[in-house]
């Protein structure tokens, strides 16, 4: 990855022409960044440098609207959230309402203005939509109905990872860990902690810090944590998300710090070993949180799910390895 300093040199000697110079952002499959003059499939423009502004122009240019994620580190807050976000281009006409979806998931969106004056087409009532993954999409175009006016609207959008359309299809889920057997220690409807929407029916299961953990469902990797050492700042500490083919997403919690060997946007299959237990976050204990979402209508929520064999059965494979 080049340097900051050899990057604003690299992009000063594209700005020496007396032309200007279109500088485009491609994100690969791995969600690595990169940037040039030229328009790769999937690239999108982010600066024009016009001739003679210089360096001020690339310094504002190279400064992420996120912060950038170093090789081997994940990033600690709900990066979920972060991805997914509303773009107001402008432009002679008025504006135009941009969604990007940055995550390998879809996205279900609600988009909705509040405070509307001299502005038109807003819509008459929140607009709704799937967008794909790694995507974007335009949900609306505004102009002023006075043009010597400015326009007046506060949008706010709503997003829930995962296309509620899809339902989950039937399927009996291998222990998503190597070893045992192990105590479940809490499970649907526990009354200390799993009695949200998002944890219902999840099962926590008491195991040594380091027992392999392995993916209970082939799916993409939406989402990791690798980095946190202890209780914060995520309360599900070092994580791993998975989105399976119904639209269904299995999630792995209170991973141990440095454990995880997958990355966002990796395809898995089931009993591919993705991290190690541990004690991270607002653990009681050394155990694993298991749980299956899915986006029930701009809300992701647990939904029921079975092993295909009892927990604190031996599993069908040796006690202990990697």
């Amino acid at each position: 990855m080049l340097g900051r300093p050899l990057l604003f040199a690299a992009l000063l000697a594209l700005a020496a022409p007396a032309t200007a110079v279109t500088i485009y952002k491609h994100v690969d499959a791995n969600g690595m960044v990169s940037y040039g003059d030229q328009a790769r499939p999937g690239a999108r423009v982010v600066h024009v440098i016009q001739p003679g502004r210089g360096l001020r122009d690339l310094r504002s240019f190279s400064r992420p609207s996120t912060p950038a994620r170093l090789p081997g580190r994940m990033p600690r807050s709900d990066a979920p959230d972060e991805r997914v976000r509303l773009d107001t281009l402008k432009h002679a006409g008025g504006h135009t309402l941009r969604v990007q979806n940055d995550m390998f998931a879809p996205v279900e969106v609600e988009l909705s203005l509040d405070g509307i004056g001299n502005v038109s087409g807003a819509p008459d009532r929140a607009i709704r939509w799937i967008v794909p993954p790694r995507s974007q999409i335009r949900l609306a175009t505004l102009a002023p109905r006075d043009p010597d006016k400015p326009m007046r609207y506060t949008p706010k959008l709503r997003h829930a990872l995962g296309d509620p359309r899809l339902r989950p299809l039937p399927h009996r889920y291998p222990l998503p860990w190597r070893g045992g057997p192990f105590r479940l220690t809490q499970g649907a409807n526990g009354q200390y902690s799993h009695f949200t929407p998002k944890g219902r029916h999840a099962v926590d299961i008491a195991m040594p810090v380091g027992t392999p953990i392995v993916a209970a469902r082939g799916g993409v990797v939406l989402h990791t944590e690798n980095d946190q050492r202890g209780r914060s700042p995520n309360p599900g500490g070092n994580q791993v998300r998975i989105l399976h083919e119904d639209g269904t997403m299995g999630v792995y919690l209170h991973l141990q710090e440095g454990s995880v060997r997958v990355s966002e946007g990796q395809r898995v299959q089931a009993g591919m070993p993705i991290a190690r237990s541990g004690n991270t976050g607002r653990s009681t204990g050394p155990h694993l949180h298991f749980v299956v979402q899915r986006n029930v209508g701009l809300a992701v929520e647990s939904i029921p799910f079975q092993f295909n064999q009892p927990v604190n059965a031996l599993p069908n494979f040796a006690v202990g390895g990697d």
